[in-house]
């Protein structure tokens, strides 16, 4: 099995103040023309020296993300933000695979990972448990747009998870199919 790829460039612009909005559009636009998508988008750094770090699969998720994969749209997004001067004089580009324990960010991600198992990390306790829940993904509830995690805990029970309360949501790698 391949380790995530992962891929950091810096570059250098023109100093502005960053649109984050404006810029996750325009990463969106690049990475559609180089048959990719965004699975998840970060912000770190401070004004002068931002980071920018993207998790990024194939529109087809059927192929893995390689090193050359993150090469290409680093090398992509890099030339974009120099060329419409969106982010400040110094930046940092982090492109990168999902991984093995890729984050689940959108509806259609909890839709094709139905029945794996994932952790879900609260902002809260969760469903009067505890912060952190792992279980089998049962889908999205809701009123079609998908407000809550469904999940069957490792004792079995099923829980409905507010996605409002949710910080992070995650696969859980199992290992012991992985490594006999």
């Amino acid at each position: 099995m391949a380790s995530p790829a992962f891929f950091v460039g810096s570059c250098q612009g023109v100093g502005v103040k960053t649109d984050r909005t404006g810029l996750q559009q325009g990463f969106e636009e690049q990475l559609a023309d180089l048959g990719y998508e965004i699975v998840e988008l970060q912000w770190a750094g401070n004004a002068q020296r931002p980071v920018v770090r993207l998790r990024v699969e194939h529109q087809s998720p059927d192929r893995p993300v390689s090193l050359d994969d993150c090469a290409l749209v680093s090398r992509r997004l890099e030339s974009w933000i120099d060329q419409e001067a969106r982010l400040p004089e110094r930046y940092v580009l982090e492109v990168s695979s999902p991984g093995l324990d890729r984050p689940l960010t959108r509806d259609k991600d909890f839709h094709r990972f139905l029945g794996r198992r994932v952790a879900v990390q609260g902002t809260q306790v969760l469903c009067g448990r505890a912060s952190r829940l792992e279980g089998e993904l049962l889908g999205l509830a809701g009123d079609g747009d998908g407000s809550a995690i469904r999940l069957r805990l490792n004792e079995g029970d099923e829980v409905e998870v507010p996605r409002a309360a949710v910080r992070d949501a995650r696969l859980v790698q199992d290992w012991s199919q992985v490594i006999p």
